[in-house]
This record gives structure tokens, C-alpha cells and sequence, in this order.
């Protein structure tokens, strides 16, 4: 059954006429949802610090946003946040809200990347920005008061599946000092879209086949859907990443896929737990205004870092 919350929202978007992303040029599509953010996301929690600042990368600086709540330790655990948006939409601002409550709930400091976006910078730009990023968090974590034996990476959706790129990229890479954590909220992890749920929640529930297909258009070439840059799931070993924490959505198209990233990693050895919210649809974890199961969500996502930070 669908949460009657999240039934009751789409069935507002569809009286009031909101058009599909698909529908809409990417520019415009960036815009309306920074607009329309207001209408589901919870006020914006007060958090000691919310600064901004940029790191290098190879098109120019990434802009950032450090997020520290009262009470840490100077050398604070930090999870490297990558916001969603189908590599095409969203920003340092639709993930604001998200970013405060993780940073709050999950005694962290969060930094959120606002990296390049399609179709303007096409794949790899985002991996290479969220890579770049990452990379300056971890050789400025004493100046920045963190830990850099407690850097974790998260996002959702186009963000989890950025995450989960950096995290396989960076142990490939053998870098000295390893990642310490995954946090995965439905991530996009084979970009074929071939997993069951596209045909059995391709319509309906707020992101579309369609929609997919947009986004999927913006960011890469059908050629390139076997590259684990952009299909983690499809990189030939898993073993010796980070543990993660896999969360999804069971209205959603890319449920399986999440299910069979976080099965392909525990099958790899690698430390995963996996969460379905049964009743709910892509993108509900921004929308703790109009729905509940959102908050539950970020509570587990926190309890997850603060297991993950006593590690």
C-alpha cells in the first residue's frame, strides 16, 4: 500500500498541474525545484555554523557547504554529502534542510558539493568534482577542525550514486587514508535500468520512466551505461569498501537496484545494511513537511552515522 501521505501529494501535484521534470528545459527544471522545495521540506534547523567555501577542481572551484551543530569534538567525524537531482537538477539549496537535520541527528559536520550538472558538463564532470571534493575535505580536515580518519560520503539518488563511485574510486586509487562510511538513500546504481521495479513503478509515483530517461540523457551516452562510473553496481569487486548503509523506496523505480547494490557489497564481503520503506516513493526523505515517514528516515540515516562515527 502506498503511504496515504505520499498518495495524497501526488494527487496534489496532478490537481494543480505540476509539470513532470521531463517536460521541462533543464535550466527551468533547476529553477522550479528550488521554487517548489518549500512546499514538502520542513523548516531549516538551526545548526551552530552553516559556512560556505570551495574547493579546486579541474573546470574551476566546487562550491561547498559545511554544516556544524553545537557539541562536537575539535576533530569532528564528517560525511561528504552529494545532493540528488538526476546529475541534471538541485543544488547547495534543495538539500539545505536535508543537510542541517543529518549534520543535527548524526553529530556530524556535513559538507554538501554542488557539483557540475548536465547537460552542461557531462559525464565524468560530477565524478571528477565529487572526487576533487572529497579529496580537499580529507587534506584540509585539521584546518577545517575534522577527523580524517572519519570521513564518510552519502547522498540520494544521483547523489548516492556519486557516493558510491567516490567510495570504489578511492580504494582503487589505494589513497592512505581510507573512507569510513557510505550512506546510499536510493541510489541509481545501473544505469541500464534494467532492474524489475523500472517496469513495475515506471509510472505513477513521482519519478518516471520517463524522467529517467531525461535525466539519463543529460549526464551520459548510452555507451557509457557500463562504465562503473556511472553503474557502480557493474564494477568487478566490491570487496574492501567501506560499510554502508543502503536505504530505498518501495514506489520506486530504482529500488532494485538499490537492493542489489547492497547485496552485491555484503556478497563481496563488504559491511551493508539495507532498509526498504515499503510504502513510500522516490525523493520522500526531503519531504518530512507532508510526510512523516521522511523524518523516521533521517533518524535512521543518523543512527547509522553515530554508530558508524563510535567505529
Amino acid at each position: 500500500m502506498l503511504d496515504p501521505q505520499a498518495k495524497a501529494l501526488l494527487e496534489l501535484m496532478i490537481a494543480k498541474g505540476v509539470p513532470p521534470t521531463h517536460t521541462l528545459a533543464p535550466q527551468v527544471a533547476r529553477q522550479f525545484y528550488r521554487e517548489r522545495r518549500n512546499a514538502t521540506q520542513a523548516e531549516p534547523r538551526a545548526v551552530a555554523q552553516v559556512q560556505d567555501l570551495q574547493a579546486p577542481g579541474q573546470a574551476g572551484p566546487i562550491p561547498l557547504r559545511l554544516y556544524r551543530p553545537a557539541g562536537l569534538p575539535a576533530a569532528a567525524p564528517v560525511l561528504v554529502y552529494f545532493h540528488g537531482g538526476g546529475w541534471t537538477i538541485g543544488d547547495l539549496d534543495t538539500h539545505d534542510v536535508l543537510c542541517r537535520d543529518l549534520a543535527d541527528e548524526g553529530r556530524c559536520v556535513v559538507v554538501s558539493v554542488d557539483y557540475r550538472l548536465g547537460p552542461e558538463h557531462r559525464f565524468p564532470g560530477a565524478v571528477d568534482d565529487a572526487l576533487a571534493a572529497t579529496r580537499w575535505v580529507m587534506a584540509q580536515a585539521p584546518a577545517l577542525g575534522l577527523d580524517a580518519r572519519r570521513v564518510a560520503v552519502g547522498g540520494d539518488s544521483a547523489g548516492g550514486n556519486l557516493a558510491a563511485v567516490v567510495a570504489l574510486a578511492w580504494r582503487d586509487a589505494g589513497e592512505p587514508v581510507p573512507l569510513h562510511f557510505q550512506l546510499l538513500i536510493y541510489p541509481a546504481t545501473d544505469m541500464r535500468a534494467v532492474a524489475p521495479s523500472h517496469a513495475t513503478n515506471g509510472q505513477g509515483y513521482l519519478l518516471t520512466s520517463d524522467t529517467i530517461a531525461y535525466f539519463r540523457s543529460q549526464y551520459v551516452e548510452p555507451a557509457q551505461y557500463s562504465d562503473w562510473r556511472v553503474s557502480p553496481l557493474l564494477h568487478g569487486n566490491l570487496a574492501g569498501l567501506p560499510p554502508a548503509m543502503v536505504l530505498t523506496a518501495g514506489f520506486d523505480p530504482l529500488r532494485d537496484e538499490g537492493r542489489q547494490y547492497a547485496d552485491a557489497l555484503a556478497a563481496a564481503g563488504t559491511v551493508s545494511q539495507y532498509v526498504c520503506f515499503e510504502r513510500q516513493i522516490h525523493g520522500f526523505i526531503t519531504m518530512g513537511r507532508v510526510i512523516d515517514e521522511a523524518n523516521t528516515a533521517v533518524g535512521l540515516c543518523a543512527v547509522a552515522l553515530r554508530r558508524a562515527w563510535s567505529r
